[in-house]
């Protein structure tokens, strides 16, 4: 049983998974819509949300921080300066996943994130 277990693993190694984080990251932060699957979805939210808090301060502490887990100049300053404004006054529940369809190939549940 997995009761109260904190993450989901994903099938891959520790760096692995945090290396996949990270790139969902850029690329819902990039461009504020991805499709990916729906255990990627909800693993990536839990990550993500604690990204858009951090930033919210918009000090240098908070880029600091962004720039630690994400590791890219141009998402670290659209992060801080221009979507965690927008959440200023939002106590948490900055994205929304959306089943989408199932995928032909393994017949797995597709969703797309997105920031609200």
């Amino acid at each position: 049983m997995r009761h109260r277990h904190g993450h989901r693993k994903l099938g891959r190694t520790s760096s692995h998974r945090a290396a996949l984080l990270k790139n969902l990251s850029i690329a819902l932060i990039e461009n504020e819509k991805i499709e990916t699957t729906i255990s990627k979805a909800k693993e990536l939210r839990s990550h993500i949300e604690k990204l858009i808090t951090a930033a919210t301060k918009g000090d240098s502490t908070a880029h600091r921080t962004v720039f630690a887990a994400v590791q890219c100049k141009e998402t670290t300053k659209k992060l801080v300066n221009e979507i965690a404004p927008r959440y200023a006054d939002r106590p948490g529940g900055y994205t929304r996943i959306t089943r989408t369809r199932i995928r032909r190939g393994d017949a797995t549940t597709m969703a797309f994130i997105e920031l609200v």
